[in-house]
């Protein structure tokens, strides 16, 4: 116990800005992750074939292969191509909003498909067009049926945004690999850096169940 609250204490700093490292690699990738999902929901529901083909290929390809792979193919496959090179932070942020997208975009087809189809036909009735229908009458709707399913994916992402570790991001699991090295306490080291997960995921859980009580409030 003891030297589990030294290394606390000598580590806190260092895991301190871990975590607010993983906290915007987390965030950033979900809210550009959630704009990917909105609109490969919307070719799901297309009526264009073609649309609905290129958003099948994507969610195949995506929830299909690790999202370790898909780090690797966007931080050194783009810079070997000669298309652009990234820095981590970024590369990692763009991984794992592009492998977010993919389940999040189910996520949103699902809600839009679930609120009755003569909402839709009430709203066009009264004038609206099929795009101000779906932005005032449908899409609030279906984000609010989201909310549970979108916060399982931001708890997720938190999680797999360890990953970005394999390519020099400096985030929580990063920095815990190199304390571990240095000071040979690996056990007593990834138990500490599993507290830090820990904690953000019950804050964050926390603040998902405050948002959907004030949605239910609201409607």
């Amino acid at each position: 116990m003891d030297v589990l609250l030294e290394i606390f204490q000598t580590t806190f700093v260092g895991f301190s800005k871990a975590a607010w490292q993983t906290i915007q690699l987390t965030f950033w990738s979900l809210l550009l992750g959630i704009g990917i999902g909105i609109i490969f929901a919307f070719f799901k529901i297309s009526k264009y074939k073609v649309l609905h083909i290129i958003a099948d290929i994507y969610i195949t390809f995506i929830r299909g292969t690790p999202l370790i792979v898909q780090i690797f193919i966007i931080y050194f496959g783009l810079a070997q191509m000669n298309i652009v090179t990234l820095e981590d932070f970024t590369a990692g942020v763009l991984a794992l909003a592009i492998h977010a997208g993919a389940y999040i975009a189910e996520i949103f087809r699902g809600s839009i498909q679930s609120i009755d189809k003569g909402q839709m036909e009430a709203a066009q009735s009264l004038g609206m067009t099929y795009p101000l229908a779906m932005r005032r009458i449908i899409l609030p709707q279906a984000f609010r049926r989201s909310i549970p399913a979108l916060g399982n994916q931001f708890i997720i992402g938190l999680k797999d945004s360890s990953l970005v570790a394999f390519i020099g991001g400096k985030e929580l699991w990063a920095t815990a690999m190199t304390t571990a090295a240095d000071n040979f306490r690996q056990f007593e080291t990834f138990f500490i850096n599993g507290l830090y997960y820990l904690v953000l995921v019950i804050i964050f859980t926390y603040l998902l169940k405050i948002l959907e009580k004030k949605l239910d409030v609201e409607q």
